[in-house]
């Protein structure tokens, strides 16, 4: 057996992810099946970055293909040279094969400053020829690079304000002496496209954007007031206004909504018929129940946005508490404290936002004073577990492998691809909340938990090696779902140090399961850039469930091996890899995940059970548990 879990970088927010994820194993004894051929390029055409130190680096990925197949899996550790994309070397055209030379040198990109880089955009686009091109331009493919990636080196109010500043540019009349003729009616026109890829990529999530949205509609109202575009553009203005009522940016002012349905996240009051909803994505206007404890276990319920500050949840704990016996003598100012089950406490400062969905599985919120601080323990429910036969002892693996399945792929849904940008390199920043990914790694961290949780609950060595065999079975059942990310989290459940050295269970195990596991455990290694598991990745078709850490694992890697601006010109091809990182994700998802389960009462009970776990995320605990049950194993 291997040793201890990998921890998913869930709680709390973005401080260990690189730790966690940029810890590699050394080979085990057992090497993956197929072995990279002597003198192989790491990663194929990809294009290196710039690092500072020695590292094995994530390369760049064609857009029709899964990144995760052809990223850097092994090869020699190497210094990554700096590259930009050339500068053209004539202006006699582009010899990129798609444009056949006909698109006035789109692919031939000289290095740009941040503000610069959009100018250059629009000048593109102004000129291309009215007829389409047989295949993707790559000037389609840039554009897509910028509205990505522009938060990297030019914030979302700046770009949106250059697309308004063009196009004013533009209406003016007269036009510029320099221009030529129609090239007024390009550039609003190449505005235009601009504007609505952003706003078919941004969506929803414009709707947390109050000054871009004011931006937004500004620009809208005048590409609609503008009857030259009407004639030409009938189409294209029909999908604008179609996105804008989309992503709600209204153009008059409208009165609020008189109620706001409130979102259960996850083990909030443990209600059954709030786990069997489908899953929506959360946004951080979005209005939650939450309960803040005493430090002697009571508690007080209050509602409060998502991205509520840490000052707004005191604010309104104090407020619940003056109708209350609770209220102090005398006015103390209220600390906010998350505490884990284990008893670890961490101070959340009064401008920290949407804390929410960074608290860990069993980490719960307690308002106290500096005094009492040191006194404050956890729970007491959450410690104290009585093993016993539970429900997955009644169920069939494949029933609760689906049903694992189709509530990961809700959760996935529900992640914007921007948010794993802002995960990795606004974390520290807060430019837009990353709710819906840290639900989705904090599930990761839970199903890891429960595996643990189930065995380690089962007194009786024959029914722990019968629940062993399910668990297997449910790994390969989600395997062939293409859930990949349910299938690591249940692996490395199974070979958490207090699992792997119960040694009369695994003896127990038949010998079928025992090789299963063992192929199970090749693909899930760390070793060569998780080689064997990127191999059969790239197999895959859409619908996928990828192992999302691993994705943030090499969006991380792009962001502290190279820099952003060099020289104050923005990096383009760092650009295009992170961007090339976040297609991957738009293609595991280009596609409906189908899973024909059946609605009996049983099967319901299942879906509840599988969406609500009870789990002890203790290791500790974990550890006194397994030395009860197998005191001399190892």
């Amino acid at each position: 057996m291997k040793g201890g879990p990998l921890f998913f970088p869930g709680a709390p927010r973005r401080q260990s992810l690189s730790k966690a994820l940029f810890k590699e194993s050394p080979p085990e004894e057992e090497e993956p099946e197929e072995e990279e051929e002597e003198g192989e390029s790491p990663g194929g055409e990809g294009r290196w970055l710039e690092a500072p130190l020695l590292l094995r680096s994530p390369t760049s990925f064609s857009s029709e293909e899964l990144s995760p197949g052809e990223s850097g899996a092994g090869g020699p550790e190497t210094r990554l040279p700096l590259l930009l994309l050339p500068s053209s070397s004539s202006s006699s055209g582009c010899s990129c094969a798609s444009c056949s030379g006909s698109c006035s040198g789109c692919c031939c990109w000289e290095p740009q400053s941040p503000q610069g880089l959009l100018q250059a955009t629009l000048d593109r686009l102004s000129r291309r020829p009215a007829e389409p091109h047989p295949q993707p331009c790559r000037a389609d493919l840039l554009l897509d690079d910028i509205v990505l990636t522009h938060s990297l080196f030019l914030p979302t109010e700046q770009f949106l304000h250059q697309l308004h500043q063009h196009f004013m540019t533009a209406s003016t009349i007269p036009s510029p002496t320099c221009w030529k003729e129609g090239e007024a009616m390009h550039r609003k026109q190449a505005v235009l496209v601009i504007l609505l890829h952003f706003l078919e990529t941004y969506k929803g999530i414009l709707q947390e954007e109050e000054k871009a949205g004011k931006i937004i509609k500004d620009l809208y109202l005048l590409i609609m007031k503008d009857s030259s575009l009407y004639q030409k553009l009938e189409d294209e203005i029909l999908k604008l206004h179609q996105l804008v009522e989309t992503v709600e940016l209204k153009v008059t002012e409208e009165s609020h909504p008189p109620s706001k349905q409130v979102k259960p996240l996850f083990r909030h009051f443990r209600r059954i018929d709030s786990c069997l909803q489908t899953r929506v994505a959360f946004r951080g206007s979005d209005e939650i129940f939450c309960r803040v404890y005493m430090p002697d276990h009571s508690y007080v319920t209050i509602r409060s946005r998502l991205s509520a500050s840490v000052q707004d949840i005191l604010t309104s704990v104090t407020e619940k508490l003056q109708y209350s016996d609770e209220q102090p003598s005398r006015e103390e100012a209220l600390l906010l404290v998350a505490v884990a089950s284990s008893g670890e406490k961490s101070v959340l400062q009064p401008n920290e936002e949407c804390v929410f969905t960074t608290l860990g599985i069993n980490s719960h919120l307690f308002a106290c004073t500096k005094e009492s601080f040191p006194s404050l323990v956890p729970l007491p429910d959450e410690i104290q577990v009585s093993p016993g036969d539970t429900e997955i002892h009644r169920v069939e693996a494949e029933d609760v492998a689906n049903h694992l399945t189709a509530f990961h792929w809700e959760l996935f849904r529900c992640v914007h691809e921007l948010e794993f940008v802002d995960y990795v390199f606004h974390g520290e920043r807060g430019r837009r909340e990353t709710a819906n990914l840290e639900l989705l790694l904090q599930r990761c961290s839970e199903v890891q938990h429960w595996v643990a949780t189930e065995v380690l609950l089962c007194e009786s060595v024959g029914k722990r090696a019968h629940l062993l065999k399910k668990f297997i079975k449910i790994a390969a059942v989600c395997k062939q779902n293409q859930d990949m990310l349910t299938f690591y989290a249940v692996v490395i459940g199974l070979n958490n140090a207090p699992v792997s050295r119960l040694r009369l269970t695994w003896e127990k195990l038949p010998g079928k399961f025992k090789n299963l596991f063992r192929k199970f455990e090749n693909l899930t290694d760390p070793c060569r850039n998780h080689k064997s598991y990127r191999e059969v990745l790239s197999r895959m078709k859409p619908p996928i469930i990828p192992f999302v850490p691993l994705i943030l694992k090499d969006l991380t890697f792009l962001h502290e091996a190279s820099k952003t601006l060099v020289d104050g010109l923005v990096n383009l091809e760092k650009l295009h890899s992170v961007a090339e990182k976040v297609r991957t994700i738009r293609k595991c998802r280009s596609r409906p995940l189908c899973l024909e389960m059946e609605s009996s009462p049983q099967q319901l009970q299942t879906k509840a059970y599988v969406r609500q776990f009870q789990v002890i995320d203790n290791q500790n605990l974990l550890f006194e548990l397994s030395h009860k049950l197998e005191s001399n194993s190892q």
